[in-house]
This record gives structure tokens, sequence and C-alpha cells, in this order.
């Protein structure tokens, strides 16, 4: 009975222009970028900062996120490529089997951070001239605010799902259980999203709708989350003086964020990587990889407290 409840999710893919077809994915990096600036546009004239540094900004931050969130996939989770598949590593294609189109997939959070971190080394000596933890306060609250679109394409996209659930929050993840050719195998219908929806909507093929477990939607659980960090950091930045703390609000992030992310893959299912060792099988990947992120945080929280910039 509470299987009946569930819903089934096969979205378009995103919004057909006629001549291009806008990805919800794609729309919701340009979410997280669009917005993110004009967070950041008040910010920056508040602190006497020129809007032509927040472009730059922005536009380092765009090249440091992609880059290293495409880098950290592949060192974290699908190592193989650098034998197997160079090219496809910073490319969108694949030369296995033969050479296709597959788009920029593959793209890890803990990566997008750290290439953040990094490049933003670079925007302090030749762009910016505060220090860094006064960069890293402020860029935190649009990235959270980013994180939150993130996940929402990952959701449209049907990608980062979690694991079986009897749940009535369940959620049926049609085009996770078939891939686009096992869709078109089974209707006989050479249009993939076609063949999503005669599953989706024929009687004819209710066994294998019946067939499709309902899944926690971690993507979800997360993105919610996201909205209270940036809140939260929204509301310290702009009606308290924890601005004034340097590494603060950085530290403040990395503790909310991370443990967010820690906590929502005990219902997430495995991406893979190192945690297939024995060594390392009793956390998922993603919960290693965030313990750092978490205690660097408490240590720039505690730290914050000594050391202040005006």
């Amino acid at each position: 009975m509470i299987h009946a409840l569930n819903m089934v999710w096969n979205p378009s893919e995103g919004i057909d222009l006629g001549f291009f077809l806008l990805r919800f994915y794609s729309l919701s990096w340009v979410l997280a970028f669009g917005l993110g600036w004009y967070v950041m546009k008040p910010i920056f004239m508040r602190e006497n900062e020129s809007v032509e540094s927040l472009d730059k900004l922005f536009v380092y931050t765009l090249v440091a996120t992609m880059l290293g969130a495409r880098l950290g996939h592949v060192i974290f989770y699908q190592s193989e490529l650098f034998h197997q598949d160079p090219l496809s590593i910073l490319l969108p294609i694949s030369t296995k089997p033969t050479l296709h189109f597959t788009g920029f997939a593959g793209l890890a959070s803990h990566g997008a951070a750290i290439g953040i971190i990094i490049t933003m080394f670079y925007i302090q000596r030749r762009v910016i001239k505060r220090s860094f933890l006064w960069i890293l306060d402020r860029i935190v609250i649009p990235v959270s605010l980013g994180a939150i679109f993130i996940r929402l394409g990952n959701f449209f996209n049907s990608e980062i799902v979690g694991t079986e659930t009897s749940s009535a929050f369940g959620i049926k993840f049609l085009r996770d259980k078939y891939n686009a050719n096992d869709a078109m195998q089974i209707t006989q219908i050479g249009d993939k999203n076609e063949a999503y929806n005669t599953i989706a909507t024929n009687p004819q093929f209710a066994e294998y709708l019946a067939a499709v477990t309902p899944k926690h939607p971690a993507q979800l659980y997360e993105a919610i989350c996201y909205v209270f960090v940036f809140a939260i950091l929204m509301f310290l930045y702009w009606k308290t003086e924890a601005r004034n703390k340097a590494g603060y609000l950085f530290g403040l992030f990395l503790i909310l964020l991370w443990s967010i992310r820690f906590v929502v893959e005990f219902v997430k299912e495995s991406q893979g990587g190192f945690e297939q060792y024995p060594i390392f099988n009793a956390l998922s990947t993603g919960q290693w990889l965030s313990i750092p992120f978490i205690f660097i945080g408490f240590y720039f929280v505690w730290k914050a407290k000594e050391v202040k910039e005006a």
C-alpha cells in the first residue's frame, strides 16, 4: 500500500527550444552562478569592492569549480580513466567502446571545494587585495546557495540517488532503473524519452514499472538542508559581527555543509571509490572525504575567536 504512494520520477531532460535543448542540469549550474553573483554584489558594495573584481572572481570560481569537480571525481571515484580513457577526463567525450559524446558528467563536490580554495589564493594575490580568509568568508555564501541548485540538477538527472526504502517518501527513479538502451529495447521505441514515458504510463509495461523500487531522494535531502546553511550564513554576515572574525564563516560553512553530506551518505547509494578496499569500507568514500573538511572547519571557527579582522 505504501508503494502506491511513491512518485514515479521520469522528468524530461530539459526545455526544448527547437534549435537547442536546454538541459535542466545545465540550467542548475547557470542559476547557481547567476544567483551567486547577485548575492555577492551587495556584499562587495558594502565592503567597497568593485563589481569588476566580482566579475573576475566569478569567472575564476566557475573554472575552478568545473575543473576541480571533474578531477576530484576521477581521482576519488574513477581513477582507472587515467590509463583507460584519458581523453574523457577533461573533454565531454568517451572513447570506450567507441568515440561518442557524453557531456560533462561525473563531478565531485569535494574536488570542487578543493579547486575553489586553491583558486582563492590566486584571487587574493592578483584580483582582490584582501586577506585570504576575508575572501573565503564571503565566497562560501554563494557557494552554499549554488550547492542547492546543483543537487536539484542531480535530482532532475536521476543521479546520486539514495538507497531502497519502503517509506512513502521514496521515489521511483525510472531513469536510474533503466538506461536509455534498456528502455528502448523493452518498448521497441527508437526515441528514449518516448520509451521512458511509455513504461511510466502504458499498462502494457506495468510489470517493468512495478520493478522500479522506491529509493531515498538523497539529492533533495541535501538540497533542503543546504537552504538552511545558506540562510544561516546570510543571517550571520548581515545581522551579526561574524563577518569580522576572520575564518569564522568559512569554518562554519565547512562544518555545516560537510556534516550534512556525511549524514546523507548513510541513505545514499555507493558511488564507488576507495571504500571498496576493506580498510576503508566502514564508511563511504564521500564520508571519508568529508571528515577532513569538518575538522578543518572546527579549527577555523576556534581560531576565529582569537584572530579578528576589521
